[in-house]
């Protein structure tokens, strides 16, 4: 008999076979990469940004100045404010909260820092901002704590206290207004001096986005908002203390109003009784319009802030390509109505597809 030489198996495994551990790796990394991909196109924030990418190109193509130095210098300025202020309204409405007072909130922070200016002529600008939030946030406290405790819709509370901030307002202002050339030099510069090109206000408000942005993500607290406006009650079961955070967000968004209200001090001429009067309807417009959900629960702050930027830049445009005003009101109006109906259609989905998944899994 002869013997049969014993094979050494080949431990390798053949290329593209099944045991071929890293050709699966390399799998299962592009579908990694594609599902990312295909979530961050669907992400609510995508098609805003595309919306305001295509209305900058077609802007320019009409009128080439439209992105002269100086034209996107006052684009980037003309934002600012509602960006900051798109990003507190944000953090309430998210808990399925409204804050309509913050148009009075602004203008009496800015009456304000243009009376302190006033009475303290050498107060240190750092001081003056830290007072503002401060301001701020009292004044938005005080409409959490009344949302809070009498368990009276905030659209209703905040209403209430739209028209009781600004007749304070009224009465303190009278008649009197604080011009630009009544504050110090140095103050009146964070709205003219540029860094990189972007003017001094405007890295603050991209700062205030990253921060809050960031915060929304990575901190239990901020993750508890939308928990919040997505089911109270669930919220409640899942020991999530509900009447603290809904505060929070009201005393955040008050703060950041504060500080609005200083930047609107050095941004614009003058300040008075009428400082910030409608502006609280824009601020929900760029809210809405950047994906955060009216209905609470939905929706990002860098979503808000570029919503703030696209109607900003709207204005902008129709200006540039001389539109009439009243036709600039109009579309604005029906982009608003647009971005509700494009939100409900696709929570409608969203929630037929848990519905379905949930029937499956039964």
């Amino acid at each position: 008999m002869s013997a049969t030489a014993p094979t050494h198996t080949d431990r390798r495994p053949d290329k593209g076979g099944p045991d071929n551990h890293g050709t699966d790796r390399n799998g299962a990394e592009k579908r990694g990469v594609g599902a990312a991909i295909a979530g961050f196109l669907r992400a609510r924030e995508i098609p805003v940004a595309g919306a305001l990418v295509a209305l900058v190109i077609v802007t320019s193509i009409i009128n080439p100045r439209f992105l002269s130095a100086q034209s996107v210098k006052d684009l980037m300025l003309n934002a600012t404010i509602v960006i900051i202020l798109a990003v507190g309204q944000a953090l309430v409405i998210i808990t399925k909260n409204v804050d309509l007072s913050i148009g009075s909130i602004l203008g009496l922070v800015a009456f304000g820092t243009g009376t302190m200016f006033d009475a303290f002529p050498g107060v240190p600008i750092p001081l003056v901002f830290v007072a503002g939030m401060v301001f701020g946030a009292l004044l938005g406290a005080i409409n959490g704590a009344l949302v809070t405790a009498a368990k009276v819709p905030a659209l209703v509370i905040t209403l209430g206290t739209m028209y009781i901030f600004r007749g304070i307002l009224t009465s303190w202002a009278g008649s009197k207004q604080y011009f630009s050339g009544d504050n110090p030099q140095a103050f009146g510069a964070l709205s003219v001096d540029t860094l990189l090109g972007i003017p001094i206000i405007t890295i603050v408000a991209l700062v205030v986005v990253i921060a809050v942005a960031i915060f929304m993500n990575s901190v239990r607290s901020g993750r508890d908002l939308y928990a919040i406006g997505s089911d109270e009650s669930a919220a409640r079961l899942f020991g999530i203390r509900v009447t603290p955070r809904v505060l929070a967000a009201f005393v955040a968004s008050g703060a950041l109003t504060g500080l609005a209200g200083v930047l609107y001090t050095s941004r614009y001429n003058s300040v008075g009784a009428l400082t910030g009067s409608g502006l609280e309807l824009d601020v929900v417009a760029a809210v809405v319009v950047g994906g955060v959900a009216i209905s609470g629960g939905t929706g990002t702050v860098v979503g808000a802030a570029i919503g703030a930027v696209l109607l900003s830049t709207i204005t902008s445009s129709l200006t540039a390509t001389r539109v009439d005003k009243f036709w600039q009101q109009a579309i604005v109006g029906v982009l608003i109505l647009s971005a509700i109906i494009i939100d409900r259609v696709v929570s409608l989905r969203t929630a037929k597809k848990l519905r379905a998944s949930e029937a499956r899994d039964v």
